[in-house]
């Protein structure tokens, strides 16, 4: 099993990720969708945890960055343990500024030139990912790439990754955790089809 069916296993287990083919949940957003994540809930778990920490810095390792930023909130345990495995400093991107003090958007040392990877926990329409990109761009960080544990990688959202000229990379995405819940037989084959064709189909509103 390779990293990101591990994952998506890991998802499954641990309830992060809930599936209802039959009965959508609805998102803040609008979408309805037969999927809802909730990767807060992997803070808790030791063992999984852990796997998705040496996941992560794996592939963090293999950019050389200078420092690890995380989003607010729920990429700043996973950015903290990452930056605490490869021995980097640590930044993180507040979703706005704050109003008051020295109003910073960013917390923690950073010097303009370095490079950064972005951790967030979950990449669904990429947007609020892109502004904490933009935020550390602003500040004079290069932004190698844009990172999460579950991305549903929609069409829509690779399309504004690529306009925003952001790489971005997940652990595992929704077209293997389908799967693997398929294999564990907690989708059937209708299904299966219903919601890989439903990742296809999604417009942001």
């Amino acid at each position: 099993m390779n990293h990101a069916e591990q994952v998506a296993s890991i998802l499954l287990k641990e309830k992060a990720v809930f599936l209802r083919p039959h009965d959508p949940f609805t998102w803040t957003s609008g979408i309805k969708s037969p999927v809802y994540c909730d990767n807060r809930l992997l803070i808790s778990t030791v063992d999984s945890r852990e796997y998705i920490i040496k996941a992560f810095a794996e592939a963090v390792k293999a950019l050389k960055v200078d420092v690890v930023a995380g989003t607010a909130t729920a990429g700043i345990p996973w950015a903290a343990w990452i930056a605490q495995e490869l021995k980097l400093p640590l930044i993180y991107v507040r979703s706005s500024s704050k109003d008051h003090g020295r109003q910073n958007a960013i917390e923690g040392a950073s010097t303009p030139g370095q490079k950064t990877v972005l951790i967030e926990d979950l990449i669904s329409t990429g947007k609020s990912s892109i502004a904490a990109g933009k935020k550390l761009e602003e500040a004079g960080l290069s932004v190698l790439s844009i990172m999460s544990i579950f991305t549903y990688d929609f069409p829509q959202a690779q399309e504004v990754f690529r306009q925003a000229n952001f790489k971005y990379q997940s652990l595992s995405n929704f077209e293997v955790l389908a799967k693997v819940a398929y294999d564990n037989k907690m989708l059937d084959t209708q299904a299966l089809q219903n919601v890989l064709e439903w990742r296809k189909s999604v417009v942001f509103p």
